[in-house]
């Protein structure tokens, strides 16, 4: 067989320098069938080895007939099946070549995002214990998101997978975007929605927080994995690129630390749009809705009557409220980084969220205004035991009676 070198000689001497199939045999001395072999061939010659065969021949009949009635059938399953007694992975593989023909085909689309049009959103669990106090440490998640046409990441960590952190998480995140996008891409959280009879389903919390901003939402439907593809990829890009070798002493300073490194990542060119994700961000951003005068408010809200001990507990935690408001019906509100209780529009305590569980969180001005009642209660039973009592003999005399 003529190799690659003759071969390109041959067809060298013939087109560029006009010589003769006789005149090439001379010069190259080979045979008259070769010159005239390369000279038919349009393509370089290749070695190909003749297959030997495989075992999986002898039973490929079987094979096909078992995937023509159960397309879905395992190559374990038909294995046994067959009496198969050699190795798995060779028939794994001839089963994978004929699988296709007997499965439909479930093709997929690339997808394209105009400008404005919506931002996937996940929550992420970094597979880091966060420190919390008091000796405490805890997995907390991350609410993510990622533009459709820019690629733009954001994300931020909170305390629970609540409506109120999730929803308060979401708005931080949006404040990193610097606008609305018209449409949320949510996964079935129980804080968000689920398809319910055919149809999606949205928490209160939720249809408060997106017709504030005026964003619709949809919900991925079940079993459709690919439908936020772009967000749940980037987790693990976060995982192998931001995790990798950091500490962290609280959520504040993985907030930090995620925020700055978020900079420098949306500043690096994009594998699929090819551009940096904070310039293309302008143009997603001029096409995205301008934040409303009033934001959503997602805290938590509840109203209590305090009680005498003068504690309101939030989650597992007790927090304490001015002692002077015993009795009193106050309003709490939880924002993911404090806790606020008023009463009749006053404030009457104001602590930093305690992410730590089963404490008691007691504020030092409370602790004086307790201590000073109660120097005033034993002052107040001290003048009552003064009085002076009056001798009832008098009412004796003024009577005649002694």
């Amino acid at each position: 067989m003529i190799d690659v070198e003759d071969w390109a000689e041959i067809r060298r001497l013939h087109r560029a320098e006009g010589l003769s199939i006789k005149a090439i045999v001379r010069r190259l001395n080979v045979s008259r069938n070769t010159v005239r072999e390369a000279l038919r061939r349009d393509e370089p010659p290749r070695y190909e080895r003749k297959g030997s065969g495989s075992a999986v021949d002898a039973v490929e009949p079987q094979i096909r007939e078992l995937l023509r009635e159960f397309p879905t059938m395992p190559a374990t399953v038909i294995a046994e099946r067959i009496g198969w007694d050699r190795g798995i992975t060779i028939l794994r593989d001839r089963v994978g070549e004929l699988r296709p023909l007997f499965v439909p085909p479930d093709p997929c689309q690339r997808t394209t995002y105009a400008p404005g049009e919506l931002a996937q959103w996940d929550l992420w669990q970094p597979d880091v214990e966060i420190p919390l106090g008091f000796g405490q440490t805890d997995k907390l998640w991350v609410v993510s998101a990622t533009t459709g046409f820019s690629r733009f990441h954001g994300g931020w960590m909170v305390p629970t997978r609540a409506g109120h952190d999730v929803l308060a998480g979401m708005l931080r995140v949006l404040e990193q975007f610097g606008a609305v996008p018209r449409c949320a891409v949510w996964d079935q959280e129980g804080c968000i929605g689920q398809w319910r009879a055919g149809r999606q389903s949205l928490t209160r919390e939720f249809q408060a927080f997106r017709g504030t901003l005026g964003m619709s939402a949809r919900l991925c439907g079940p079993r459709d994995p690919e439908a936020k593809g772009m967000v749940e990829r980037t987790h693990d890009y976060y995982e192998r690129s931001f995790l990798v070798g950091r500490r962290f002493d609280d959520v504040d300073g993985f907030n930090r630390q995620f925020i700055g490194w978020l900079r420098r990542a949306n500043n690096r060119i994009h594998g699929t749009t090819r551009r940096r994700p904070a310039e293309a961000l302008y143009e997603d951003r001029g096409a995205m809705m301008p934040f409303p005068p009033v934001l959503p408010d997602p805290s938590w809200r509840f109203t209590t009557r305090l009680p005498r001990d003068h504690y309101v507990r939030v989650d597992t935690n007790d927090y304490s409220v001015n002692p002077r408001f015993v009795g009193r019906r106050i309003d709490v509100r939880v924002t993911l980084d404090e806790v606020i209780a008023t009463c009749d529009g006053t404030e009457v305590a104001r602590h930093k969220r305690c992410l730590a569980k089963h404490q008691t969180i007691l504020a030092a001005d409370h602790a004086r205004i307790l201590r000073t009642m109660r120097i005033e209660a034993k002052a107040a039973a001290v003048f009552a035991d003064a009085v002076e009592e009056r001798d009832l003999t008098v009412y004796d005399r003024a009577l005649g009676v002694a």
